[in-house]
């Protein structure tokens, strides 16, 4: 009893007291979801020697500074990409008959495109035949969004950070697009434009030009209202203004300008690769706890963890809580996929809510909710990036460097903002959201990482 009456602290679900007068709620979760053995693996790994991991593995990611120093075509520079017949898709690794229909029908497009195949008929066959050979992007140093469909002939941004290099598709656009799984003759004929026309003009811009540097074009994107995932209208019209004038001398300029001035998305790749080079700067660190990538292919959310290299860590995925267009609806919604969520995992995109509130009216909930959002990323972080500032926190940095233990400990998951494709190859986007990632793959990351320190 207190003066005033009595009030309430609830620990339990808000739902048994949610009635009574005054009650103040506690937001508090059992360590590692509920999984005893997991909390004490989870406690046994937090120590002098994961913290200094940890410290070593946040300053590595936060010393890259990308650089876009080329557009070449995949085959020319893409790791696996220059002989044979081999496409990479989004995500972690999945058999051709497993994946969902938008990677289905991005592969069957990829086919056509390179003139493997003559119908959509045809490509289907040979890839069910196993004429072709599918890997995942992560895996050749690249990313793409959603389906993340990577051929030989497509052009690729190439980010470069000393000897290291990471790697990204071009960004189509809105509508019936090869990454929502569309493939009539539209969208080939559009990526062929793209193979023929924005790839060269932009790498020769690039040529005259010199670098783009990927940084500091996305923190300036920051403070003017993007996001660095799901909005990237400030980073393309950045982009677009920094390599105009060297466009503008080459033939079929004009089309370039045009293109770049109908996609407010284009610069999201370009995120992602820098975000793909940053990140992969602590795959090996013994002992970290840090992720180093999350991604998802339609049916499977993958992770990695610098203390455990290259290994996924899988579960199944599910469909975004957002906003839908017209005549759509969660029914219709593919699980979520793509590459794109490596934003996240270097501390932009959901983790960057707070820089962009009119995010809100795109993927649903307020500015409110994105403030939040960025502020609950902090507890499960190890630190702020020092490149992106954040002005509605006061020019606090993002947070960066989602830590396996602190994501057990607060029983708070990552979250990604992510477009929603539907289910049925070709139909497209219909709509986009968040996701949170799956809980059980931060499970299995700390039993390996308990076993690997154990031998």
């Amino acid at each position: 009893m207190i003066a005033g009456g009595v009030r309430v602290l609830n620990v339990g679900l808000p739902a048994v007291v949610e009635a009574a007068p005054d009650v103040v709620q506690l937001d508090w979760r059992p360590p590692a979801f509920g999984d005893v053995e997991c909390a004490r693996l989870a406690v046994a790994l937090d120590d002098d020697v994961t913290h200094a991991a940890n410290a070593r593995a946040l300053a590595a990611v936060h010393a890259v500074r990308p650089q876009l120093v080329g557009v070449r075509p995949a085959r020319d520079v893409v790791p696996g990409l220059g002989d044979g017949r081999t496409l990479l898709h989004a995500g972690p690794p999945i058999d051709l008959a497993d994946m969902c229909g938008p990677v289905r029908g991005a592969l069957v497009g990829a086919v056509l495109l390179e003139g493997w195949a003559g119908t959509p008929a045809d490509a289907l066959h040979l890839l069910e035949a196993g004429g072709v050979t599918l890997d995942a992007c992560h895996h050749h140093d690249a990313v793409g969004p959603m389906a993340g469909v990577l051929s030989p002939s497509m052009p690729v941004l190439v980010v470069q950070d000393g000897p290291r290099r990471a790697y990204a598709s071009l960004n189509e656009g809105l509508g019936r697009v090869l990454r929502f799984g569309a493939f009539d003759a539209e969208v080939v004929d559009r990526l062929r434009w793209m193979r023929d026309v924005l790839g060269p003009v932009l790498d020769g811009a690039l040529r005259l030009g010199g670098p783009v540097d990927v940084t500091s074009l996305v923190a300036q994107a920051l403070t003017m209202g993007d996001e660095g995932h799901n909005r990237s209208t400030a980073a393309t019209s950045l982009l677009a203004r920094r390599l105009a004038p060297e466009v503008a001398q080459q033939d079929r300029g004009v089309e370039v300008l045009r293109f770049l001035a109908a996609n407010d998305h284009f610069a999201l790749n370009l995120s992602m690769a820098g975000a793909k080079l940053a990140t992969d700067a602590a795959v090996g660190v013994e002992h970290s706890t840090l992720v180093t990538a999350m991604a998802r292919n339609g049916v499977e959310f993958g992770l990695r963890v610098a203390g455990t290299g290259e290994r996924w860590f899988t579960a199944p995925v599910g469909a975004a809580d957002g906003l839908f267009f017209p005549g759509y609806g969660l029914e219709d919604a593919n699980p979520d996929l793509g590459d794109s969520a490596i934003t996240e995992t270097l501390g932009i995109g959901g983790f960057a809510m707070a820089a962009a509130p009119a995010i809100t009216l795109f993927v649903g909930g307020t500015p409110d909710d994105a403030l939040e959002t960025t502020r609950s990323m902090r507890r499960i972080t190890l630190g702020p990036h020092p490149a992106f500032r954040l002005p509605a926190l006061g020019f606090a940095g993002a947070p960066s460097g989602i830590d396996v233990l602190k994501v057990l400990d607060t029983g708070v998951l990552p979250v990604i903002n992510t477009g929603i494709a539907h289910r049925e190859a070709g139909v497209g986007q219909i709509g986009a959201g968040v996701v949170e990632a799956p809980s059980d793959v931060f499970l299995q990351a700390v039993r390996a990482l308990h076993g690997m320190r154990a031998r």
